[in-house]
Parts: structure tokens; sequence; C-alpha cells
């Protein structure tokens, strides 16, 4: 496999292909980096896992030899498509197509080195589809946002939807001279497992626009902000009475309040707004 910097580029010129800045394409040459991702995927043998964006196959080899299978990899680019057919034969099987549109097979786990240009929306495909367990390695900005905790600057909508799904657990950085052509910024390998019970909002479209209107100007207190859910100060305070919110919430900002808060607070509203609604 091209591994070390001027293979990968080698390997790209023999197929005719430039790396895209619009799809974000960066090409893993750290096999520890690979391997150090296919050993979270933590499934036996027999348990269908999908690679998302094959690339020029490290990760792929890397699931590969640990017995990950059986694999379909998801591949957009037709030329590179074609290489993992040619390199990897019937050991796997690769689907032509954008992950952001494709039907998604059904699996155990997915993995994939993530384009940052797509990566939040891919991963809020998997999450909404409950994906049992997705490795991922994105921009660290995008990991630390998703894992973060309340209180945290980098904690908002995105940490919130992560949780209504599931668990994030952060593992190691990765520099950005594992790539090539290299990123500008670092990045993160996380995993996300989906909850086995049912979700604790009764409307995903409705809590992501509580959400969207809470956190659309989270330099205010919610004293400010949670009337915008119901037009009045004192519906507001109803509002908190009845999702069980601290006697305080009105001094608090949105990054303050766990996603506990949220979900109860979305189970009172349930019915009271619409997706369509505008703040």
């Amino acid at each position: 496999m091209p591994e070390r910097p001027d293979e990968v580029r080698a390997a790209l010129d023999s197929l005719g292909v430039r790396p895209s800045k619009e799809w974000g394409q960066s090409f893993l040459t750290d096999p520890f980096v690979a391997d150090a991702e296919a050993a979270l995927v933590e499934l036996p043998p027999g348990r269908p896992v999908v690679e998302i964006g094959g690339g020029l196959g490290v990760l792929t080899a890397a699931l590969l030899r640990r017995g990950v299978g059986p694999l379909t990899v998801i591949e957009r680019d037709r030329r590179l498509a074609r290489f993992l057919t040619t390199t990897f034969g019937d050991r796997i099987r690769v689907v032509t197509g954008d992950a952001l549109t494709v039907t998604l097979p059904l699996a155990d786990a997915v993995i994939g080195n993530l384009p940052y240009s797509v990566a939040t929306p891919l991963l809020l495909r998997l999450f909404a589809a409950r994906t049992p367990r997705v490795v991922f390695l994105v921009q660290r900005e995008v990991a630390e946002r998703l894992a973060a905790d309340p209180g945290s600057k980098k904690y908002g909508r995105l940490s919130i939807i992560a949780q209504l799904y599931g668990s994030v657990e952060l593992f190691r950085t990765v520099n950005s001279a594992a790539f090539t052509p290299q990123p500008e910024v670092e990045s993160r390998i996380g995993v996300h497992v989906t909850r086995r019970d049912p979700l604790p909002v009764p409307s995903v479209p409705e809590f992501e626009e509580i959400l969207r209107r809470l956190f659309s100007s989270r330099r205010k207190q919610l004293s400010n902000l949670l009337p915008r859910l119901t037009s009045t100060r004192e519906g507001a305070d109803e509002l908190a009475r009845e999702a069980g919110w601290s006697a305080d919430w009105g001094h608090r900002r949105p990054e303050e309040l766990p996603p506990s808060d949220y979900f109860a607070l979305a189970r009172v509203l349930v019915g009271k707004v619409g997706p369509g609604a505008k703040s």
C-alpha cells in the first residue's frame, strides 16, 4: 500500500487524481494511525462494517489485517473506487457514491477518515441512522465540540445532538504530518456509541428547532432567550418549572445547561414548537 507521502503522490498521479480542496481530500500516510482506528471497531469477524472514504486503502488494509468484515467501502471518486477493487479484490465490497446521499448498508460499525468539509453532516447522518458504533477521524475542533461538556466554550448544539443519539469518547490527536497533502489543522480520533434506549425527546426536528433558537444568541442569558419559545416571560417561567430546571435558570447561558435539561424542555414543549417556526 502507498503509505509514504511520495508513494501517495505517485499513486495519485498514476490514477490521474488530484486531491480536491472542495471535497477536503487528504490521504492518510501513517499506518500506525490507521491501525489505532481499526482497533476501535471492536467487533468479532462476521459483523458487517462500513468504511467511508476508502481513498488509497491505508485504513482498509488495517481493517482487513484485523479480520474485520464483511467490509463495505464507500468511495466517491470512481478512479479510487476502481483502485480499491483492483487492490483488494473480493475481500471487500466497494460502493461508488457520496456517503452523504448513497444508501448506507446496514452495519454494526462505520469507520472513516472524514473530509473536513463534510464531516459534521456525515456524522449527524450516521447518528440519526442509529449506527451502533461510529469510529471517526475528523478535524480536532469538530471532535472536541462533539465531546464538549457544559460550561466549555466548545459546548453547543453539536455536543447536545451527539448526546441525544448516544455518547462520544475521544482518543489520540493526529498531527497534520500524517496526511498528504497536509491539512492546516490537527485531527482527532473518536468513537460514538448509539444509545440502546429510546431517544429522550419526542420529536427530533422540534428539538433541533428549540436548540437553534436558544443557541442563536449564546451570549445572552436564558431569561432573554426562553421567552422566544413562549412569547412571554411568565410562560418561560412555567416552562422552566415543568422541565425541572434549577431556580437560577434565568441567569444562566445556553452553554451552561446539560443535555438532560434540554431533553426535559423538549418533552414539555412537544407539539408547541414546529420545525418551521421563526424566532
